[in-house]
């Protein structure tokens, strides 16, 4: 998958502009600082995509991508449904596969697996979505399909690592 085509897929799921510092797995904005489970350097490569807070791309042009993402202000405190419905926003053929609420950082968060398309290309995804002390914060994990679950352990591993702190 090339990375324009990495780049439409992602925007859809990607909302927000922020300027932020990222490193030993902590993203510090000026509202929220929050950390992630570690990625393995030798597998993803972080990079630059518009509006998101840390996107990784997999090393080798696999298609695989991994993003997370944090709002803090003018989201109107929506149900976790509804978040995950807005990350579903320019997706079509849409086939949901299941979702399960579990606990993320203290917090009720709902995960939700999806094949859809994007201009025709289809597309597993994997979204985590949690809300705490006010922010939303989203996962995605968007892979060609029938290859999503070869790096499931590191999305795993990237959401479960989560912890969350606002700034004061």
């Amino acid at each position: 998958m090339s990375r324009m085509l990495l780049t439409l897929v992602l925007s859809p799921l990607l909302a927000g502009c922020h300027r932020a510092t990222f490193e030993d797995s902590e993203l510090r904005k000026s509202d929220v600082k929050y950390r992630v489970g570690p990625l393995s350097n030798d597998v993803w490569q972080r990079t630059g995509f518009e509006d998101n807070d840390l996107a990784f791309v997999e090393r080798g042009d696999t298609g695989r991508v991994l993003a997370t993402n944090s709002t803090c202000k003018d989201h109107d405190d929506p149900s976790l449904p509804v978040l995950t419905k807005h990350l579903l926003m320019g997706f079509t053929e849409r086939q949901d596969l299941g979702q399960r609420t579990f606990t993320l950082d203290g917090r009720e968060a709902l995960r939700s697996r999806y094949v859809a398309k994007l201009d025709g290309v289809p597309v597993s995804l994997e979204l985590v979505v949690v809300k705490k002390d006010n922010c939303v914060f989203d996962f995605s994990y968007v892979a060609p399909v029938g290859t999503a679950e070869a790096r499931m352990a590191d999305f795993d591993s990237l959401v479960s690592g989560f912890h969350a702190e606002r700034q004061r």
